[in-house]
């Protein structure tokens, strides 16, 4: 993986499901990828889950891909009827689609003579002018149009195509983070915290208001590419705590 220097790289996430959005499948992948792709320097900046219907997927393809430089898709690739994101991608880049021949040879080498169905041959169907992205489970492949990567909803199936393409990802500095928490109700840090933020305009600062063992408490986030810059906003934050009469924990405090 290389790295953009000074440059803030993004990304939008786009999970494509019925499934989904009825709740009968709880989504893993947004979670996996937003620590990965922090991992190699890519901010993810959106993340949208849509259905199983070619406009929206064509939608929120062109609309995320025009807007960020890396755009990961999750869902859709089976063999089924209504896995139709291949078809979406093609309609969004305006290109045709049928059987990729790469494809094909990826799937005949992994069924039994026989068992390559008409089914099963639908997950060989690839864009044109896509690459394909490996997938060392089940061997039908995910692809890549330009800044999209297109791939399973099975989270196994999606992190191992994951791994397989994150060195061609190209990245800047990671964001690192630092989780400090109190005793403390979340108002009462509220005007001394906006006075952290303005003096600390590079560090993003979150506050997370939490009720634990019958006691409200306050977790603050804070994220910086610059670890000393990082370490002086914290303190800051742990100086707030104290002045309110909290002692700061690292982490999620109890």
């Amino acid at each position: 993986m290389g790295m953009a220097e000074g440059k803030i790289v993004t990304a939008a996430v786009v999970v494509i499901g019925n499934e989904v959005l009825s709740g009968r499948t709880r989504d893993a992948n947004l979670h996996f990828l937003a620590l990965r792709l922090n991992d190699v320097g890519v901010r993810l900046r959106e993340a949208r889950v849509v259905s199983d219907e070619e406009a929206a997927i064509v939608a929120a393809i062109n609309e995320c891909r025009a807007r960020y430089d890396y755009v990961f898709t999750s869902g859709g690739i089976g063999p089924t009827h209504d896995d139709i994101t291949a078809d979406a991608v093609a309609k969004a880049f305006g290109v045709g689609i049928g059987i990729d021949p790469r494809a094909r040879a990826l799937l005949e080498a992994h069924y039994d003579a026989g068992v390559l169905n008409e089914a099963r041959l639908r997950m060989a169907r690839i864009p044109h002018g896509a690459s394909l992205i490996n997938n060392p489970i089940s061997r039908a492949p995910g692809f890549r149009m330009e800044n999209v990567f297109v791939m399973a909803g099975v989270p196994a199936i999606m992190q191992a195509m994951f791994e397989g393409i994150r060195h061609d990802l190209v990245g800047g500095a990671p964001l690192l983070s630092r989780t400090i928490g109190a005793r403390v109700p979340e108002g009462q840090l509220a005007t001394p915290l906006a006075r952290v933020q303005e003096a600390h305009k590079d560090v993003q600062i979150g506050s997370y208001p939490y009720y634990r063992g019958g006691a409200l408490g306050t977790s603050i986030v804070l994220r910086a590419t610059d670890r000393a810059r990082l370490d002086a906003a914290a303190e800051a934050v742990r100086g707030i705590m104290r002045e309110a009469g909290a002692e700061p924990i690292e982490g999620d405090a109890p």
